[in-house]
């Protein structure tokens, strides 16, 4: 972000973009609020605290960015650009975390084999077996899994979904 060391008050207040994030259709930006030189790392490298939107979600709290501080693909918006490019109605604010499930169902033949072993050790079958979920978060923390007794908003649902090629498939018959 060498282009914020140029501006008055270092670009507070400006927008910068990222051009990595300009591939996507919804707008992706920072909005600049403080900035500090990092004196003892890397001189290319500064700290920067700025309201970040991507790909049209406010983040509610400000994002530190110092690691990809660097990078050259930056670019400063002129002002008259800014208001077009941030318009209110195309960035929506960030909503809760999303509650995943803790708890999904096996896959149909995955079930069976589990059925058949749970028969063969001698134990009852009560309930159908649930699969405990393992899950990779985004240092975004956007999400989160479900506590015990608590409802999951985001469901997932067995299955392949519909297909966008359905001439593909028209002259299979199901049995």
């Amino acid at each position: 972000m060498g282009i914020l060391g140029n501006l008055k008050n270092f670009g507070v207040g400006r927008i910068v973009v990222r051009s990595v994030f300009e591939r996507y259709p919804e707008p992706s930006y920072l909005k600049i609020h403080k900035v500090q030189a990092l004196a003892n790392e890397d001189p290319r490298k500064v700290r920067i605290w700025a309201e970040k939107v991507f790909r049209g979600r406010k983040y509610p709290k400000l994002v530190e960015v110092c690691n990809v501080s660097y990078k050259a693909d930056y670019r400063l918006l002129h002002k008259d650009e800014e208001s077009g490019y941030c318009k209110a109605d195309n960035v929506i604010p960030l909503e809760k975390d999303k509650i995943l499930p803790k708890m999904l169902p096996f896959p149909p033949l995955l079930k069976e084999m589990v059925i058949s072993e749970l028969r063969a050790q001698g134990k009852e079958i009560v309930e159908e077996p649930q699969l405990r979920v393992s899950y990779a978060f985004s240092r975004d923390k956007l999400s989160r899994k479900a506590q015990d007794n608590e409802e999951p908003t985001v469901k997932f649902e067995p299955g392949l979904g519909t297909t966008l090629s359905p001439e593909l498939y028209a002259n299979v018959q199901r049995q």
